[in-house]
């Protein structure tokens, strides 16, 4: 396409993989070494099609795996490639691997988050990371499916960094349609990963910057209101959980699992 920045990965996406699903037309499933390796594969090819941009890969988790267990594979995922971010669930064992992993000069990429709290942890548990070094993913489209309007998250994140010191960017993630896309962009989001269909309408629309004519449409989705939040806490005193990060959990854990015989 010519202007990708990076590629995003993660278990489910995986099991949608062609060879994959070619595997299971054929009755045949993955060993956990298989699995892994396959992983590493395709991982491997896209880095080399955008080796100057981020490819994120993402460590299998479930509600049991420990921050050590993340952390370990984490490590090993790093290794597969030069421009990695790996992605751990903004949870509480997964800010301990995000801690470990700055700490050796690891990249990362913090995934289902849906509240300020959880932006805010992020922020505190990895401080002394470069910029570039650090994303943090609000799931646009899952706050949508549940009648809460997720632009409302990003725009939230997004000012209440405003003030901070910038090491963390704001990745709008879980885009389903070319409204989030254009409101992400007019929002300021740091990246925006999309379909490629909605990259596609975004072209066909002259691939349009500036927003200022764009108008979000939301009234059908209650607003999330701006928390006026104390960034100068630790990490472990933001109140961190959230429903749909364990429901995110199960169904990365359930698609990764459903790949293994």
């Amino acid at each position: 396409m010519g202007f990708l920045d990076g590629q995003t990965t993660n278990p489910t996406l995986i099991s949608k993989h062609p060879k994959a699903r070619e595997r299971f037309s054929q009755g045949k499933k993955f060993t956990k070494e298989a699995i892994f390796a396959f992983y590493r594969e395709v991982v491997e090819e896209i880095s080399s099609l955008i080796s100057r941009g981020s490819v994120s890969i993402e460590v299998y988790a479930d509600g049991a795996t420990d921050a050590q267990t993340m952390f370990s594979q984490g490590k090993e995922m790093f290794s597969w490639i030069s421009n990695a971010h790996i992605k751990y669930p903004t949870t509480r064992e997964g800010l301990i691997a995000a801690s470990q992993s700055v700490k050796e000069g690891m990249r990362v990429n913090m995934t289902l988050c849906f509240t300020q709290e959880q932006a805010a942890a992020v922020h505190a548990v990895t401080k002394g990371a470069k910029k570039g070094d650090v994303f943090v993913s609000p799931f646009v489209g899952r706050l949508d499916d549940r009648g809460e309007n997720g632009m409302d998250i990003v725009k939230n994140i997004l000012r209440m960094y405003h003030a901070s010191d910038g090491h963390v960017e704001v990745l709008s993630a879980s885009v389903r349609t070319i409204n989030h896309f254009l409101c992400a962009l007019k929002l300021g989001s740091d990246i925006i990963t999309a379909p490629f269909s909605i990259l596609q309408e975004w072209g066909k629309r002259g691939m349009p910057l500036d927003g200022e004519d764009f108008v979000y449409e939301a009234e059908h989705l209650s607003s999330i209101p701006y928390q006026e939040i104390d960034m100068t806490k630790k990490w472990d005193e933001y109140d961190i959980r959230h429903e749909l990060t364990d429901k995110g959990i199960e169904r990365f854990a359930s698609d990764w699992n459903a790949l293994i015989a």
